[in-house]
């Protein structure tokens, strides 16, 4: 079964990293105002996101990749703020963006299962 969650979570965030080139548009208008160079934060931050799904498959990466993806988790908390905050996601109903900040500590749960 822990096989198989790291396969799932690595599958998520090689997913989620490939999103931010596929959806640029919906991760830009998700980073905060006070945060600069939002084209380029949104393709470091995909670009991590699969690095990071791909150090989770191998044995010698796989804590590190853990820790990286723990970091990244808390790194980005404040632009999910600001998407349960902004008022400028419409289209997402609003307890969704609200249900996303305490599945974060879930995630990163998840990910230190692996740093181990």
């Amino acid at each position: 079964m822990t096989t198989i969650a790291l396969y799932i979570m690595s599958a998520f965030f090689i997913y989620a990293g490939i999103s931010h080139f596929t959806k640029k548009h919906f991760f830009v208008k998700a980073m905060p105002p006070y945060i600069p160079y939002h084209e380029a934060m949104v393709a470091l931050s995909g670009i991590a996101e699969i690095l990071l799904g791909i150090g989770l498959l191998f044995e010698v990466t796989k804590n590190y990749a853990a820790w990286g993806i723990i970091l990244l988790l808390i790194a980005v908390f404040p632009a999910n703020i600001y998407m349960a905050t902004s008022g400028i996601f419409k289209k997402i109903p609003q307890i969704l963006l609200w249900l996303r900040l305490p599945l974060q500590i879930i995630l990163i749960w998840w990910a230190y299962l692996y740093t181990k």
